[in-house]
């Protein structure tokens, strides 16, 4: 080999180390991804099955967004009482000094009646027509619009499926035993019961069982077999009502400060929202798995007679949802507009349902 060859390749190889040498500083000087820190605080009491704990709770959520972000979104929860009071998150949430709460988004209905959609409506749509709703009829992108003006988002974050009506110290037989009666009742169900002479009253979780123990309710109602005997509202009131007509689907909310959300890079934002949507699955499953065994339990070993609310009861509470949602959504732009889009996707939804799961039920299995 010729003495310029040599030179040619001893030169070539010590410039191709040296630009392996001077690339490395540019790696080396990459910055590690950013990290956040956040708060939740929750409208549930410690330990709640669902509402805080176990499948599909804000506390699984919260570890399926720490392990798919690698640590990037880490979360710190607070329940009910451990940060502020119960049904104080949307105040939190709002001024900025807490990221994120865990609730129903009904419990701000005094505040904004269209977030009553978001949760259930009464002779409502069950968990299929509704999240079909949120995910793929509008309803996601409404209740982005409802908060808008407070400077916040919402996701759904899980769901009861359908509800039982609920406890009374006493059956209710006929219409005439609404008035008067107290009753531990949340959201536009409460709207309605008022209207039927019930006086109605908003209690956080943890204040239900003694409230009806000591009889400073008559009745109450909160979610279904397994999370109402955990409470042991068994051992308050005998006569267990069902119908589902005011919660046939209950969905849980995610609010998030917007202020803060935007902060998230587009990963993190994709990873809270898959989360959440795993959760909504996780538990409805996880209630349908639960309340079967529970509600037997309940009627075999606790005493507890269930049974449908009369006919009438239920034609009367049907046309007073009726007139309520009108008279709200003719007050309010923004209700109007969520209502005639809930309403819309419902009809149509409804119609499938019919062909559908309600005559595999009537037909098939009998129901």
């Amino acid at each position: 080999m010729s003495f310029t060859r040599r030179k040619f390749l001893t030169t070539a190889a010590l410039s191709s180390t040296a630009g392996l040498v001077l690339g490395a500083p540019a790696i080396a000087k990459a910055q590690p991804a950013e990290r956040f820190n956040w708060r939740m605080t929750n409208a549930y009491s410690p330990g709640s099955p669902f509402y805080v704990e176990g499948p599909g709770s804000p506390t699984d959520v919260i570890a399926k967004i720490n392990a798919m972000s690698g640590g990037r979104l880490t979360i710190q929860h607070f329940s009910a009482g451990e940060l502020i009071p119960a049904l104080e998150g949307f105040e939190a949430v709002q001024s900025g000094t807490i990221q994120m709460n865990a609730a129903n988004s009904y419990f701000w209905s005094g505040t904004t009646f269209a977030a009553q959609y978001f949760t259930t409506v009464p002779f409502g749509m069950s968990f299929m027509g509704h999240m079909a709703w949120l995910y793929h009829g509008g309803g996601l992108e409404l209740w982005e619009e409802v908060y808008e003006p407070y400077g916040m988002i919402a996701l759904p974050l899980n769901n009861t499926g359908v509800q039982m009506t609920g406890w009374f110290r006493e059956p209710i037989e006929d219409i005439g035993q609404l008035n008067g009666l107290r009753m531990r009742v949340p959201g536009l169900a409460g709207k309605v019961y008022s209207a039927l002479g019930v006086d109605a009253r908003v209690l956080p979780g943890g204040e239900i069982f003694p409230a009806l123990e000591r009889g400073v309710i008559d009745a109450a109602e909160f979610v279904g077999p397994y999370q109402d005997r955990r409470m042991g509202l068994q051992n308050a009131a005998k006569f267990y009502h069902t119908t589902g007509w005011h919660e046939p689907s209950t969905t849980g909310e995610l609010l998030i400060s917007k202020q803060h959300w935007d902060t998230l890079p587009d990963d993190l934002k994709i990873i809270v929202k898959s989360a959440c949507m795993a959760a909504c699955l996780e538990s409805v499953t996880w209630s349908e798995a639960v309340n079967g065994e529970a509600m037997t339990d309940l009627v075999d070993n606790h005493g507890v007679t269930a049974s449908m609310l009369p006919e009438p009861v239920v034609n009367a509470l049907r046309e007073a949802t009726m007139d309520t949602l009108a008279s709200e959504a003719n007050a309010d732009p923004m209700v109007r507009k969520v209502h005639d889009s809930y309403m819309a996707f419902k009809a149509n939804h409804d119609r499938w349902a019919g062909a559908s799961e309600r005559a595999w039920l009537n037909d098939i299995i009998g129901v």
